[in-house]
């Protein structure tokens, strides 16, 4: 009886990571805690960045929106060319161009400068994560990727554990830029690590046809098997961004949390949630990643009809509805990004993660624009039309849910029809 890619027999993963694999997976996941920072720093701190620029909600949506723009257009001009370099190097340009844009976002005193300064950062942050998924996909099979995205993405729970109460605390102290110096300087060491002992990821040039970027570019936007998997990922971004800009502002002026109890939450959250990551990849790899995806979607739902109708809360009421929220959305998001890490080919895989960063980014930027025009502050601070924002991402997760049932067939199909070449190893290499 031949087992599906989704199916827990095909994807066990008894495996266990060599010595330079788990390299690999520690440099990429500080890499990931640096990006991940740098992009989520700007919500804590918008409570502190509004009054300090003199700005108003709308504009700050906007330089939330600017560095997803650019990092959307950056990874659709990246694409034709994302497969005809070693990704060490292509990684190593874009981590550089990233840290120079965080440098000017500390430097930024003005909005018109932060603005700027995001966009920046963003043209290159784009293709710094498209990058770094090309390189896991390429490096590691099927069986093993659940683990894989569930360290790598514990970088989201790291940067709140550490990042985000270190940087709230800098910025109380030293103003709201102060945070962004400290990133640049992680990224030194990491970057210094990619270039010291990452080796070449280059395997794939030798299958990659002789035919033009553009028509590469083309060639992967039309290939109707990736088409899924872009619409699934920009369904799956947009409920992020929706609510990522305005996060702390709701807390604050609406469930009444003081900026100093704004640490505390991120700090408990934050390691619930770097402790669930990969327990939860491991869950994908033994259970099957769509099983996973689907618990993770019912969770999302629950809690954020929850969450954005809360006003008023006891700080560890608030802190266990967004610990559970942040486990609903771990769980699409590690099953979502292992599972369709096996659409594209080998020889299209950087050309695909560049376009699906592009979406993710493009259409996140998108709702964080939507959702300014919906939110509106109240006289006495307070955010009205919240919980619309809720309602909106409920029917984004339900629509994704049911496109990420298709992008499972396709992934299950692949492995069934190379499974007369490939025997038991269908599900190594997708």
């Amino acid at each position: 009886m031949t087992t599906t890619a989704s199916s827990p027999a095909a994807e066990a993963g008894g495996m266990g990571f060599s010595g330079y694999q788990k390299f690999v997976v520690a440099v990429l996941a500080f890499l990931q805690f640096t990006i991940v920072l740098d992009f989520m720093l700007l919500a804590p701190l918008g409570a502190l960045v509004t009054p300090a620029l003199k700005i108003t909600p709308g504009q700050f949506g906007d330089v939330v929106s600017a560095y997803a723009f650019a990092a959307g257009v950056s990874g659709i001009l990246a694409a034709g060319f994302a497969d005809r370099f070693d990704r060490k190097k292509l990684l190593l340009v874009f981590y550089s161009g990233f840290m120079l844009g965080t440098l000017l976002c500390g430097l930024a005193h003005t909005y018109v400068t932060l603005l700027l300064a995001r966009m920046v950062t963003g043209l290159f942050a784009g293709v710094v994560g498209a990058a770094s998924m090309a390189i896991v996909t390429d490096l590691f099979p099927l069986s093993m990727r659940g683990r894989v995205m569930g360290f790598i993405q514990s970088a989201f729970a790291a940067s709140t554990v550490l990042g985000l109460p270190l940087s709230l605390w800098m910025s109380t102290h030293w103003g709201w830029n102060s945070p962004f110096f400290l990133i640049v300087a992680v990224c030194a060491a990491v970057g210094g690590m990619i270039f010291g002992r990452l080796r070449p990821v280059n395997a794939h040039l030798a299958l990659h046809p002789d035919r033009s970027p553009l028509h590469h570019l083309l060639q992967t936007l039309t290939t109707r098997s990736y088409l899924i998997g872009f619409a699934t990922t920009a369904m799956l971004t947009m409920g992020g961004f929706l609510l990522m800009p305005y996060s702390t502002m709701f807390l604050v002026h609406n469930v009444g949390i003081s900026v100093d109890q704004l640490t505390v939450v991120y700090l408990v959250t934050g390691v619930i949630s770097a402790i669930m990551g990969p327990l939860i990849g491991r869950a994908s790899d033994a259970f099957g990643k769509f099983r996973v995806f689907a618990f993770g979607c019912m969770a999302t739902v629950i809690m954020v009809v929850i969450y954005t109708r809360m006003s008023n809360e006891a700080l560890w009421t608030l802190i266990a509805i967004s610990a559970l929220l942040q486990i609903g959305i771990f769980s699409r998001m590690i099953s979502s990004s292992a599972l369709m890490s096996a659409l594209p080919k080998p020889a299209d895989r950087g050309a695909y993660m560049s376009i699906s960063s592009s979406l993710q980014q493009m259409s996140g930027g998108l709702a964080a624009m939507l959702g300014g025009l919906v939110v509106v502050q109240a006289a006495d601070s307070r955010l009205l039309h919240f919980e619309v924002l809720g309602d909106v991402i409920v029917c984004t997760t339900l629509l994704s849910f049911v496109l990420m049932y298709f992008v499972n067939r396709r992934v299950a199909g692949a492995a069934v029809a190379q499974a007369p070449q490939q025997g038991s190893g269908a599900t190594q290499e997708s």
